[in-house]
């Protein structure tokens, strides 16, 4: 751990920010007393929190109907329609 006066974190904060990023802590004390602590700020992932969306989303009860006209080209219609056949022989 890292100890600096308010003078020195003052004149060095670069090189202090530099060790704080490194993963050390630094102390800024004030007549010798700390009244600081720099440490590496951490990401803080919140948990999730069960039905927080309730009511904000709506589904359509037809959400998962299939569409007869998208079903019959996608059962019935060509792979590529417009595309002359790759390894047809004359």
């Amino acid at each position: 751990m890292i100890t600096a006066n308010i003078h020195e974190a003052k004149t060095n904060l670069s090189k202090l920010l530099k060790q704080v990023a490194q993963g050390k802590e630094v102390i800024i004390a004030k007549a010798g007393k700390p009244v600081a602590k720099l440490v590496p700020h951490k990401e803080e992932l919140l948990p999730r929190k069960l039905g927080f969306l309730k009511g904000k989303i709506w589904v359509s009860d037809d959400f998962d109907d299939e569409d007869e006209e998208i079903n019959k080209l996608f059962y019935e219609g060509e792979l590529f329609p417009n595309e002359e056949p790759v390894n047809e022989k004359k």
